[in-house]
């Protein structure tokens, strides 16, 4: 089975200081604001170009304080973030969830399912919201529609590459070994403290999101 980098996520506190802060790094728009409605969150978008050039994208998402909260934890870990905007997570595509969740580390969480307007899909949540190794593996994501990056505003972002740093480097590099077609442009480390680095091509050059 294929498996692709789909998105990458910001995550803030607030929707408009994320993409406050996004746009201004990049100097692109980003999307209007949309929601989720099982998961109480809002997020806005931009599309990306991949290197192998197929479209993915950009997502600043946050709590949205107009939602009731769910009773079990937001996705990316939103219920715990603070401080400034960051890049927090990454997501991969795949055609076969059940496969991929099978492949993936015991504690990746549930399969669930989301529609929002024209697009649906599946994704494997965390029971914590946090995803294995610190938030360092992926977001599974299965779409049952179309893709929505060709509809998104494209103002020539260009995914280059993803590093991920972590205190057990070897133990991700083996989570992460079945979805080996992935990882083409994908850079794991050796640090003491987990995160995430993204370098991206914009009209003005190459920025690095951290």
């Amino acid at each position: 089975m294929t498996y692709q980098i789909d998105h990458l996520v910001i995550s803030a506190g607030d929707l408009e200081q994320g993409r406050d802060w996004a746009e201004a790094l990049l100097g692109v728009p980003f999307g209007p604001r949309g929601m989720h409605k099982d998961m109480a969150t809002e997020n806005r978008l931009v599309a990306m170009t991949r290197p192998d050039g197929q479209k993915a994208y950009l997502e600043v998402i946050a709590p949205d304080p107009k939602a009731e909260k769910p009773d079990f934890p937001r996705w990316f870990d939103l219920d715990n973030f603070g401080g400034t905007p960051k890049l927090t997570n990454w997501v991969v595509a795949c055609a076969d969830l059940e496969e991929a969740w099978e492949r993936a580390p015991a504690d990746v969480g549930r399969i669930m399912s989301f529609q929002r307007g024209d697009y649906a899909w599946r994704m494997i949540v965390p029971e914590s919201g946090i995803l294995p190794y610190d938030n360092c593996f992926p977001a599974l994501i299965e779409w049952h529609s179309h893709h929505p990056a060709p509809k998104l505003p494209d103002p020539g972002l260009a995914f280059r590459r993803l590093k991920i740093s972590h205190p057990d480097a070897d133990g991700l590099r083996a989570a992460l070994a079945p979805f080996v077609e992935a990882m083409e442009n994908v850079r794991i480390v050796q640090a003491q403290t987990p995160g995430l680095t993204a370098e991206i091509g914009t009209p003005s050059g190459e920025i690095w999101i951290a």
